[in-house]
C-alpha cells in the first residue's frame, strides 16, 4: 500500500513538473493510472485532494491557475521547485563526512553512501578524515545488529503497524505483540522502538535484542496520535533507565563495571575485592544491571533485587 502511493505520488509531481501549461483535474485522472482506477468520481477527487496537500507538505510548489473557461488547473514550475546551489564549506563537509560513516549496517548505509557520493559529484570540497585512522581511539559508528532494525524503521516512516514476537527480560517465552511504531532511539548501544500497544492500550517501548522472529505488518491505519518526536525520546530515556526517582545500593566487583561507577553517587571499598556504590534508580536499572552478570549484587531496595533475582531466573531458564 506504501509503495502504491509512493508511485501515485510520483506520477503527479512529474506530470506537475513537466507541463507548460496548467492541466486540469480531468487531464490528471486521464494521465496517472491509479486516478483511472478509481471507483467513482467523489473517491477520485478525495484521493486527488490528499495527494495534493501531501505534495505541498513534501515541498512542492504547486500553482492553482483559473482559465478562461472557469476550470481550475494545476502545474509545478521548474524554477519555483529547484534549490539553490549546495556550497559547503570544509568544516561542513567533514561534518557530513562523520555522518555518513555512523550507518554501517541496514538500509541506512547504501543511501548515507549514496548522497555522499552525490554531494562529491557536484563539487563537495574533500574533508581530511581524522576518524578512520587505524589507531583512532574516535569510532564513529552505530552498529546495527537487530534484524527487526531494518523491517521496524520502515514501518516508522511507512506508519504502518506490525506484529512480532517479544521476550520481556523476566519472562521464560515470549509473547505476541500489536504495535503501532511511531520512532526509534538508540540508547547505551542498544536500539529501542517506541510506540503503541493495541491490547494493552498504552505507549509502551521495546528493545529490539529482545524480540524474536520476523517482524511482519500489517493494513489499516493507527488507531493512536503519535506524539512529538521530542516526547518519544523522553520516553525511551525513561525506559532505559535514565530518569532516576531514587537511589540503589549494590555490591561491585572492584575493576569492575566502569559504566555503574560514572554515574555512582558515593563509592565506599568494602574490602575483598568488593565497593559499595550508590546509583542513581529509575525504570530499566534492573534490566542494566543484570548485564554486569556476577559482578553485581543488589543490597537495597528490596523491589530492585527481586526485580534482578527474577530477570536471572528468566535467562537460566533460557
Amino acid at each position: 500500500m506504501a509503495i502504491a502511493k509512493a508511485e501515485r505520488l510520483m506520477n503527479l509531481a512529474l506530470c506537475l513538473l513537466g507541463t507548460r501549461r496548467p492541466l486540469s483535474k480531468r487531464e490528471l485522472r486521464s494521465s496517472i493510472e491509479a486516478y483511472l482506477e478509481a471507483g467513482s468520481d467523489d473517491s477520485f477527487n478525495r484521493m486527488f485532494e490528499r495527494d495534493k496537500d501531501d505534495l505541498r507538505e513534501l515541498g512542492l510548489v504547486i500553482e492553482t491557475v483559473e482559465n478562461l473557461d472557469g476550470e481550475t488547473g494545476y502545474l509545478a514550475r521548474r524554477d519555483s521547485n529547484r534549490l539553490p546551489p549546495i556550497q559547503l564549506d570544509a568544516e561542513e563537509a567533514a561534518a557530513l563526512g562523520l555522518a555518513a560513516k555512523v550507518w554501517q549496517q541496514a538500509r541506512l548505509a547504501g543511501a548515507a553512501s549514496g548522497a555522499l557520493q552525490k554531494l562529491r559529484a557536484a563539487g563537495m570540497p574533500e574533508a581530511e578524515d581524522t576518524y578512520d585512522t587505524p589507531h583512532s581511539a574516535l569510532e564513529p559508528r552505530i552498529p546495527v545488529r537487530e534484524a527487526a532494525f531494518e523491517p521496524l524503521m520502515l514501518a516508522c516512516r511507512d506508519r504502518r503497524p506490525v506484529v512480532f514476537e517479544y521476550r520481556k527480560a523476566n519472562a521464560a517465552r515470549p509473547e505476541t505483540r500489536h504495535v503501532e511504531p511511531w520512532t526509534l532511539e538508540c540508547w547505551r548501544g542498544h536500539w529501542y522502538l517506541a510506540g503503541w500497544d493495541r491490547e494493552r492500550g498504552a505507549e509502551r517501548v521495546f528493545r529490539l535484542s529482545r524480540i524474536t522472529g520476523k517482524v511482519r505488518s500489517r493494513a489499516g491505519a493507527f488507531t493512536a496520535p503519535v506524539p512529538d518526536v521530542s516526547t518519544v525520546r523522553e520516553t525511551v530515556e525513561s525506559w532505559a533507565g535514565e530518569t532516576a526517582t531514587r537511589s540503589a545500593l549494590i555490591r561491585l566487583r572492584t575493576d569492575c563495571g566502569y559504566p555503574l561507577r560514572a554515574r555512582a553517587l558515593s563509592v565506599r571499598e568494602l574490602g575483598d575485592g568488593w565497593d559499595e556504590l550508590e546509583i542513581p534508580y529509575g525504570h530499566g536499572l534492573d534490566a542494566w544491571l543484570v548485564e554486569f552478570g556476577p559482578d553485581v549484587v543488589v543490597l537495597e531496595p528490596a523491589d530492585l533485587r527481586a526485580d534482578v533475582m527474577d530477570r536471572l531466573r528468566a535467562v537460566a531458564k533460557g
